[in-house]
């Protein structure tokens, strides 16, 4: 099947989007308004854009029907203050980050809606999340307009990982247990193989197996 995406709409691109660039990390991004207003909500258009310096990028869309023609809270707050955190998801806060990601009212919020803790941040003035295992603190560097989405570009100033976590400058992914987006699901990474691996079609056929039960 060729299917051209000016044929159709953005809704229908979208959908093939997220169902064919997976699993995506999710960015659950801490902001704070100039009144002090706290924000936390997840895009899963999310990855590194740069190592020297280390730089994040991630894509925030349209604001929620009911505020329609707005921009969401997060790019609101960023481009007032010019900073934001962006914390990581492990599978424990799973469900605590789907409930940061629901529609509420601007002044609601979203640490206290989802029973998180915000705790102070080294150098930004946003709170980054106390659960989560790894909190990267950012500056703005820009903000691109691309269509009806806006890419937020942020240099990291600072890195909190938990201490279980690093060894040796690295990350234990496993003890990190993160999750990642799979069109509109979710899915933890259980499993990991590196390659070139000779047994590969060995390794994975029980999880072949799994999926056709």
């Amino acid at each position: 099947m060729i299917i051209d995406p000016t044929e159709q709409t953005s809704k229908e691109n979208y959908k093939l989007l997220i169902g064919s660039v997976l699993p995506r990390p999710i960015a659950w991004v801490s902001s704070l308004s100039k009144a002090g207003e706290l924000n936390l909500a997840p895009f899963s258009f999310f990855t590194v854009a740069s190592r020297n310096p280390p730089m994040l990028i991630f894509s925030i869309g349209e604001g929620v029907e009911a505020r329609s023609g707005t921009v969401k809270d997060t790019l609101a707050n960023i481009r007032e203050c010019g900073e934001f955190v962006v914390n990581i998801v492990s599978a424990p806060l799973a469900n605590k980050m789907a409930i940061s990601g629901e529609h509420v009212a601007p002044d609601v919020d979203e640490f206290d809606y989802a029973g998180l803790t915000p705790t102070a941040s080294e150098v930004v003035s946003v709170p980054r999340v106390e659960e989560s295992p790894v909190s990267m603190e950012c500056v703005l560097h820009q903000v691109i307009a691309l269509g009806d989405d806006h890419l937020v570009i942020g240099k990291v100033v600072r890195f909190h990982v938990q201490d279980e976590l690093y060894h040796n400058g690295r990350i234990d992914t496993k003890k990190l247990a993160p999750i990642g987006r799979l069109a509109g699901n979710y899915s933890p990474v259980e499993s990991m193989f590196s390659l070139p691996n000779e047994r590969l079609g060995e390794y994975l056929q029980p999880l072949v197996d799994k999926d056709r039960d």
